[in-house]
């Protein structure tokens, strides 16, 4: 299975059909959570109705900058995986959206023990022995991609724990705009790419038996 991941678009489609030849040629694209910047269902609606020119099959979480009214949306259009799991082509999917409460208060927050209930959800009645790829806007603690301004890690020590525990072949993160690169936790290789506006974008490779490639793609802006 082919995979493109879009962090923190923030209601921002202006590079998309730059990348909409390579949108078109995955099985699957994942939005990542803060599709909107405290937007609308409208803004929201932009963003999906943007990727679906090139590729329909779409799978979300909301971010924290992403309200309850953006959850709702996602969940009316079949796409949103926001404490649930899908099993796709051997894979299982989970979904994890949602932030960790920072300096900016936002309208969509977890605390540690939120995202502990939450993943508990996420993975109930999953078969433990299926590979899994995990798509969670808030990063992981102490990873390359949860360095703030490049001084404090700012990452989830419930999202790693649960990383640790589940052993993913993926985890696609955002939420720290900065904390681009791949990062790995075990055998579970994290992935932040930066927003697509900063013209990069996470593509990956995967198959059950494993991951096949995973790389920060990047635009000539």
């Amino acid at each position: 299975m082919k995979l493109i991941a879009l962090p923190d678009l923030h209601a921002n489609i202006r590079q998309i059909p730059k990348i909409g030849p390579h949108l078109s040629t995955v099985d699957l694209v994942l939005l990542v959570g803060d599709l909107t910047n405290d937007g609308t269902v409208a803004d929201a609606a932009r963003v999906v109705r943007a990727v679906r020119e090139f590729n329909t099959s779409i799978l979300a979480v909301p971010g924290n900058w992403d309200g309850p009214e953006v959850d709702e949306y996602l969940s009316e259009q079949g796409i949103n995986l926001h404490r649930k799991h899908m099993v796709l082509n051997g894979l299982a999917l989970i979904g994890m959206g949602s932030a960790l409460p920072g300096p900016v208060k936002t309208p969509n927050e977890l605390t540690e023990l939120g995202f502990e209930q939450f993943f508990e959800e996420a993975v109930a009645g999953l078969n433990a022995e299926i590979p899994k790829i995990l798509i969670c806007h808030q990063p992981p603690y102490n990873t390359l991609n949860d360095l703030a301004q490049g001084k404090r890690h700012v990452g989830s020590q419930a999202v790693r724990a649960f990383i640790e525990q589940t052993q993913p072949l993926i985890c696609f993160t955002g939420h720290i705009h900065e904390g681009v690169g791949i990062d790995q936790i075990g055998g579970t290789m994290v992935i932040n790419p930066g927003p697509l506006e900063q013209g990069k974008y996470a593509f990956a490779e995967v198959k059950p038996q494993g991951l096949i490639s995973l790389e920060v793609m990047k635009l000539f802006l």
